[in-house]
């Protein structure tokens, strides 16, 4: 066990710090495409409806690795993508930004659904009220609508960031030098101390994931929309 640790340890804060680095980047731009696609959804326009739905429904039942799959080897190896500056590390940071890629288009769909949800929160009459004062679309979407629909589900929003925390182990079919790599290749170290490497990780990511439960619990009390 103290050999384990002697090599497992200074590795472990990168690695994690890998890790929240992905769901830091991938929530904000998962938080922002989710938005847009739950506008469209909702929106009066009927070919912007149709393209949210087939995209939600579409990207929303494919298997998250090959989301990645597809970042890399078709977006970087076929077409040529790359989402980092030609240098030393280009391989090891093109591969974050292209994993971080994946998981926006994938983490968004579910946030749009769950944003979807928090508008049948919001009184019917709010929006008529609003649009009968000459509000165009998108003023009552974001003045009137999407505020109280936040509000309404900060706690699913935080099992959404929760699932994308945990989604960040599929970054390492790529490459990417996250926490569940760590463990691959402690595994093939250590292969006698299976239970202990796992249980380490398994702690790590126990961290992160009731932190972020407690915060978004704390949030959704205290930001609650009183009816």
């Amino acid at each position: 066990m103290s050999e384990l640790w002697a090599d497992m340890g200074p590795q472990l804060w990168p690695a994690f710090w890998v890790t929240l680095k992905l769901t830091f980047f991938s929530a904000i731009g998962a938080l922002i495409w989710g938005t847009v696609l739950a506008a469209m959804r909702v929106s009066p326009v009927p070919v912007m409806r149709g393209f949210a739905d087939v995209y939600v429904n579409i990207v929303r039942n494919t298997p998250l690795t090959l989301i990645v799959l597809f970042c890399s080897i078709g977006l970087y190896q076929n077409l040529g993508l790359a989402l980092a500056p030609d240098n030393e590390n280009f391989i090891e940071n093109n591969n974050f930004w292209l994993a971080v890629l994946a998981f926006i288009l994938y983490t968004a769909t579910f946030v749009c659904e769950t944003l979807r949800s928090g508008f049948n929160t919001v009184p019917l009459g709010q929006a008529e009220a609003a649009r009968s004062l000459g509000l165009t679309f998108p003023q009552v979407f974001g003045i009137v609508v999407l505020p109280q629909a936040i509000r309404s589900v900060i706690g699913p929003m935080g099992s959404v960031l929760i699932a994308l925390t945990k989604n960040t182990t599929v970054a390492s079919v790529i490459g990417v030098a996250e926490a569940s790599l760590l463990m691959k290749e402690e595994i093939e170290t250590f292969s006698d101390q299976i239970i202990a490497v796992f249980a380490i990780i398994a702690i790590g990511f126990m961290i992160i994931t009731l932190t972020e439960g407690f915060v978004f619990g704390y949030l959704a009390k205290r930001l609650a929309v009183k009816r």
